[in-house]
């Protein structure tokens, strides 16, 4: 099996999303502004870096066996039905962000969320780029992505993802006994290959309904 690593130039910043994820639906001119100042000082400290491999997958009813590994979950086995091969994939936009949290965690908390927000723009940015670029390299349609935590799949399948990917060694993504990955802002993720591209909101897979980030379905 071969793991492989990409790097990324930023991508291009959605304001509105940022915004979404402060839980600020009609900002005014201030926060705008608090959200461009933290956009300028963020882009000092942001990386963009992913590994991945390519796995086949079987599905038996709602078991997924991916050969080096297999997990029961309904909702994979329905987003993964349609595929016979997986990207399963790492991406972290680095540590530089950690640390303005907790710098401004201290100081000014409203940055501190602000940052917060971006953080989880910019990793939702990079997978989006990610998934892009793979699909484009690899001539394939790509399910929407399913990360440990949606709908029925447990977090504990984050330890079989990181002994296949090894993320600590490639792109310095570790995971702690309680399941959380440091740097905060990074996603493992699986993207099925499939015959036909699927633009199905994400959120559509999983069942958490009263998610304050919830897209619009």
């Amino acid at each position: 099996m071969t793991i492989l690593r990409k790097g990324y130039p930023s991508p291009a910043i959605r304001e509105k999303e940022i915004l979404r994820y402060s839980g600020c639906r009609v900002p005014d001119e201030s926060t705008i502004a608090l959200m461009r100042s933290c956009i300028d000082e963020a882009q000092k400290v942001l990386t963009y870096e992913v590994c991945y491999c390519i796995l086949p997958v079987e599905i038996r009813v709602d078991i997924c066996d991916f050969g080096c590994f297999s997990l029961t979950s309904q909702g994979l086995a329905k987003n993964l039905s349609s595929s016979t091969q997986v990207v399963l994939f790492a991406a972290t936009v680095g540590t530089g962000l950690d640390r303005l949290i907790a710098k401004y965690g201290r100081i000014s908390p409203s940055r501190a969320l602000m940052i917060q927000a971006l953080g989880a723009e910019r990793i939702e940015a990079l997978c989006d780029e990610f998934c892009k670029d793979i699909s484009t390299e690899l001539n394939t349609c790509l399910a929407p992505r399913f990360s440990p935590g949606y709908g029925d799949l447990p977090l504990e399948t984050q330890r079989d993802i990181f002994a296949v990917l090894d993320p600590s060694r490639q792109i310095g993504l570790t995971l702690n006994d309680s399941l959380l990955m440091s740097p905060s802002k990074s996603v493992t993720a699986f993207a099925g290959m499939a015959n036909e591209c699927n633009n199905t909101n994400k959120c559509s897979l999983c069942d958490k309904t009263n998610c304050n980030f919830r897209r619009v379905l």
